[in-house]
């Protein structure tokens, strides 16, 4: 039986979904039950912080998008965010919007991702905030993180000679995004429909669970390495270089045959007679890290496990551009995902 949240109230409703929530970090004081999170960090630690929100039908489909993997999504895309910063990140706070169609068991599912991915990256939930709502499902949350004292890594620092370099492979997360929804549209209307991922669970898994990449910063820490400036890939690799270029005051020079592309992107960008370098350029949602670094540093970042030199930054004037593999050189567009 599934309860109504107007029977327990606000109040009983987030003592629900906070009870038991562990404290992981040393800097969290005061998490849930008072007007405010109290958070101490040691001297020598600049405080980050990002927030993000997540709507009901503009950036997830509850018909395919399970209300646990929606939890760990957003959280986990917060958590890139710091990570893009260089940062480590240690407290989130997560508001909600919710409409009458939702119970409390519902709101649980939701907890449990939120719950888990703050175990996986080591993060405590601090508090947050519980609303009603008219248009479905909205979801606000905040990550606070640190990083030492003059570390943090922002997307200005690029020189016209840097190396662009780019971790994982890209266009996996949008071909699994049009692979459910092709299957949703096939459902429509037939009860016994068993969606087929078969062969593609890789992009599905990347769509509904998409992992931070905080092993790609223990790793440049270990090799000595500090980008010059970085990005995480969430409105698309044309969209965060132009970011990176805009910020840096530079160009940028992307080759088409060193973009990292899994294999089964590839046969879901065919069997939907898509153009594979437009969904690995412009896709989206995959939360790799795109970062520079100065051009000394070529063999020791091409030693590191994935990652992938891609390009280069110019001067200013030359703009930004993929240059094919004949080649030719295309003028990059930021034709990503936009939220307004």
């Amino acid at each position: 039986m599934e309860t109504e949240i107007s029977s327990v109230g606000e109040f009983g409703l987030i003592d629900r979904l906070t009870a038991d929530l562990p404290k992981i970090n040393q800097s969290t004081v005061k998490a849930v039950g008072d007007d405010a999170a109290v958070i101490r960090y040691e001297p020598k630690r600049d405080i980050l912080v990002s927030t993000d929100m997540l709507l009901e039908g503009v950036h997830f489909d509850l018909t395919y998008v399970p209300l646990k993997h929606l939890g760990y999504k957003a959280a986990v895309v917060n958590f890139s965010d710091i990570y893009a910063m260089n940062g480590t990140p240690r407290q989130l706070v997560v508001g909600l919007g919710v409409s009458t169609r939702f119970t409390v068991e519902h709101l649980e599912e939701l907890y449990a991702g939120l719950r888990l991915a703050c175990e996986v990256y080591g993060v405590d939930l601090v508090g947050g905030d519980t609303t009603a709502s008219r248009a479905g499902l909205v979801i606000s949350a905040t990550v606070i993180g640190d990083v030492e004292e003059g570390k943090a890594v922002s997307r200005n620092g690029a020189k016209p000679t840097d190396l662009i370099c780019v971790s994982g492979d890209l266009g996996a997360a949008y071909m699994g995004l049009q692979l459910l929804e092709r299957e949703k549209t096939a459902s429509a209307g037939r009860k016994d429909f068993v969606p087929d991922f078969a062969g593609k669970e890789y992009l599905v898994e990347r769509q509904l669970k998409p992992e931070a990449r905080r092993d790609i910063i223990k790793e440049l820490a270990e090799a000595g390495i500090e980008p010059t400036s970085m990005i995480d890939v969430s409105d698309g690799l044309s969209s965060e270089l132009m970011h990176l270029c805009k910020a840096s005051k530079t160009g940028c020079r992307v080759y088409e045959d060193r973009i990292p592309i899994d294999y089964q992107t590839a046969v879901m960008a065919e069997e939907l007679n898509m153009n594979l370098v437009t969904a690995a350029m412009n896709g989206g949602e995959d939360y790799e890290l795109l970062f520079t670094v100065p051009l000394t540093a070529h063999e020791a970042v091409s030693r590191l496990k994935g990652i992938r030199v891609i390009g280069h930054m110019s001067p200013e004037d030359q703009g930004c551009a993929l240059i094919g593999r004949n080649g030719e050189e295309l003028p990059l567009k930021a034709q990503g995902f936009t939220h307004l």
